[in-house]
């Protein structure tokens, strides 16, 4: 029986089950990636690539052939070491959608440390502000050669470094680029992906794309059309014009033509069939729209103030007065219950406080419904 904990190959398969997704309108397993396009675009970007990693580091980084493919979740969780440096610039403007740079933290390292010019750099606020301007001039270059797209822009840069289940990937199908560099003998990889609205909008800026679905049929029967109705009807169809005899029905002196003992309901043969489709109803479950998905991208970047609260308790004012070192404070929380976690002075979630290398710390413990979100409110 198990005793109640749960590994870490249980939290990643947690984790991949959970929406993390991105902007994306949700998962289209028909897409398709003109990845053909698309490699094209990254040869003629990866010499700026790398112009603008060794501008960065002084040092003098090889690329290779850049390749791209067309990639769900799975397949690029199944690529990606266990901790990785990703970096977040969505499109915003021109083609909207995910654009997502990720590396391994050796990589990421071996930057930041030609930077600052110290060895085993950490992978600290300003090792991850340094990974977030690279990708920046890169993608920079990127909206440069894509000029033809009017008002191509994206967000500002956000780099993390966290478990690869934690990244936030784009859903469904989408395009992956891979640059290969070396340096000193030593391989790396940059990986970008974007997703199928970016990669669809860049490929057909560059004349590719995948062609628009054909039109729908108008309505009118083709000769396949009369015969399966025919078929239906109990009988062949009886064609005039072609050696068969098409009987008529003499109704209030208009003659009807019969098809296979099937009256066509007073419809003369030339008239056009309207094409009667199934009504298609709304997805009822619940969960944000595209629309409300993509503007929530646009305050991704905006910071919030988040606290946590050990306890209160209420004192008069002399009591407060006469307050000195050493003065103990009874609080109104009991001793190992979780403490508050408020975000703008709302409490969202609960937590138990614990110790990381010398530094208090969180660990989130529950997280407040909705109703009790907004009776706190009250």
């Amino acid at each position: 029986m198990s005793d109640g904990t749960i590994s870490q190959s249980e939290i990643d398969a947690l984790l991949s089950g959970v929406d993390v997704g991105g902007l994306s309108s949700g998962p289209s397993s028909n897409v398709n990636v003109d990845t053909q396009t698309l490699t094209k675009f990254a040869e003629g970007l990866k010499d700026k690539a790398v112009a603008n990693l060794n501008g960065m580091t002084g040092a003098a980084f090889e690329i290779g052939a850049p390749t791209v493919e067309a990639m769900d979740r799975d397949q690029l969780l199944a690529k990606l070491p266990e901790m990785v440096v990703a970096v977040m610039a969505d499109f915003n403007a021109g083609v909207k959608g995910d654009h997502l740079v990720l590396m391994a933290p050796e990589f990421a390292q071996k930057i930041t440390s030609l930077v600052n010019k110290e060895e085993n750099a950490e992978l600290d606020d300003m090792a991850l502000s340094v990974i977030g301007e690279f990708v920046s001039t890169h993608t920079g270059s990127e909206i440069t050669d894509l000029s033809s797209i009017a008002g191509l822009a994206s967000n500002p840069p956000e780099a993390v470094h966290v478990p690869k289940a934690m990244v936030r990937i784009p859903q469904g199908t989408f395009a992956l680029f891979s640059y290969p560099l070396t340096l000193e003998g030593q391989n790396y990889t940059l990986w970008e992906a974007v997703s199928s609205e970016v990669a669809e909008g860049i490929a057909r800026a560059l004349g590719g794309g995948t062609p628009d679905p054909a039109p729908a049929s108008g309505g009118a029967l083709n000769a396949a059309d009369m015969a399966s109705m025919a078929n239906l009807a109990g009988g062949a169809p009886q064609m005039g014009g072609m050696g068969m005899a098409q009987p008529q029905m003499q109704m209030g002196g208009f003659q009807q033509p019969m098809m296979g003992g099937m009256q066509m309901g007073g419809m003369p043969m030339g008239m056009s069939i309207p094409n009667v489709q199934s009504v298609q109803y709304p997805n009822l479950a619940g969960g944000p729209t595209s629309q409300e998905q993509g503007n929530i991208g646009l305050i991704m970047d905006v910071n919030m103030e988040m606290t946590v609260e050990l306890g209160r308790t209420k004192k008069q004012i002399k009591d407060i007065l006469g307050m000195g070192e050493g003065t103990i404070i009874e609080l109104d929380k009991l001793a190992g219950e979780p403490v508050d976690i408020l975000v703008n002075h709302k409490p969202i979630a609960k937590g138990e406080v614990v110790v990381i290398d010398e530094n208090f710390g969180v660990r989130v413990t529950e997280i407040l419904s909705p109703m009790e979100r907004v009776s706190d409110l009250r």
